[in-house]
């Protein structure tokens, strides 16, 4: 035994990406097992892994192989003036949404997440040239009714199962606390309005799981509730989950966040975004150091699929299928470390070798 783990060892060290398929430890739960049929829908979004169009049909075909619903997620900016105006929206746009809708995969359930609010989720999604109009409150009728423009428009062109109309808004709750209270006026009115254009179109916004369970706000159990009573309004649960954000790294950290959550959630949950990160993450900017591996990120997505199908869950949208080191290159120096975030979170690493969890997902996918 000595023996080999001397040549384990000593391969380990001269292998390229010994670092992410560890030989020595096995990843996997043996006593894991996913015996049960299936009672959620699985995919992911379209966050494509390269700056190339190639990457973008790569990014669709395989997701045509591996679920059986696919997201697709607007929160890159929002055409207010095109909007507000009404002129015609950027070609920028327009070339995008054509370029989705003729690599959509056939057969797929489809989430459609669009954001109101920023990256930092502190303010609107800016336009294409980095404006946002002016207004005096942010549930002022030019936002909303622009807003609803927007979202009407992208929804007639997906068609989607399920819809998000704000991403992460408890981000916003936290950092704006003096906005709130418009943002709920706000998106109260676009839900309202959606509703009576599409009444059996299922409407949610998302919400974090990390700034749910452990928010950092000074009276946790009133925000907490708060973001429960709004959460349950919905007609889904939106999740939005990524725990290492947290410092969540085993099983019995997974399984605390899920069991906070199913005792606050009385609707059907989704996850809407998930990950978890499978190579040690260093970034200095944020003091920001966590240490994982290729099988700490199986044993989350483990815990995941067993508690999506005991306890019923929509669907699980796993965010990138795929490292997206070759596009994180291209990103501005200014959102570099922010992006480095997540960039470690495919089920597939850089260079196309698929990763543990990716074995799992597969064995669930099946059932």
């Amino acid at each position: 035994m000595k023996n080999q783990a001397f040549i384990l060892a000593i391969i380990c060290v001269t292998a390229i990406h010994c670092n992410r398929y560890p030989l020595v430890v096995p990843c996997g739960d043996p006593q894991y097992q996913f015996n049960n049929p299936r009672h959620f829908h699985m995919g992911f979004t379209t966050w494509q892994f390269g700056p190339n169009y190639a990457d973008r049909i790569a990014t669709y075909d395989f997701i045509s192989k591996n679920a059986d619903l696919y997201s697709e997620q607007f929160d890159h900016y929002i055409p207010w003036q095109a909007l507000i105006n009404n002129q015609p929206l950027p070609k920028d746009l327009t070339d995008d949404i054509a370029s989705r809708l003729s690599l959509k995969p056939s057969g797929k359930k489809l989430l459609l997440s669009i954001s109101l609010l920023n990256i930092p989720r502190d303010g609107l999604l800016p336009d294409i040239d980095g404006t946002i109009p002016a207004y005096t409150s942010i549930s002022d009728s030019v936002i909303a009714n622009a807003y609803i423009k927007y979202v009407r428009f992208l929804t007639d062109q997906f068609h989607p199962d399920y819809l998000v109309i704000g991403m992460e808004v408890n981000e916003f709750r936290i950092k704006k606390p003096d906005q709130w209270n418009a943002y709920l006026q706000l998106t109260g009115t676009v839900a309202s309005q959606l509703k009576q254009v599409y009444p059996t179109l299922k409407l949610s916004s998302s919400i974090t799981l990390h700034n749910w369970y452990q928010p950092n706000v000074t009276n946790p159990d009133a925000f907490i509730k708060e973001m429960t009573d709004y959460e349950n309004a919905q007609d889904f649960v939106a999740i939005s989950f990524y725990p290492f954000l947290k410092g969540l790294s085993t099983k019995t950290d997974f399984q605390k966040a899920f069991d906070f959550l199913h005792a606050q959630a009385k609707k059907p949950i989704a996850f809407t975004e998930t990950g978890h990160i499978a190579e040690t993450l260093s970034v200095p900017s944020y003091n920001l150091y966590v240490s994982t591996d290729v099988c700490q990120q199986n044993s989350y997505l483990e815990t995941l699929f067993t508690n999506a199908n005991e306890h019923n869950y929509e669907f699980i949208v796993w965010w990138t299928h795929r490292d997206y080191d070759a596009l994180w290159q291209t990103f501005p120096d200014s959102t570099k470390d922010l992006g480095k975030l997540w960039k470690d979170t495919g089920l597939v690493d850089e260079l196309g070798n698929e990763r543990p969890a990716m074995k799992t997902w597969r064995a669930a996918l099946v059932k």
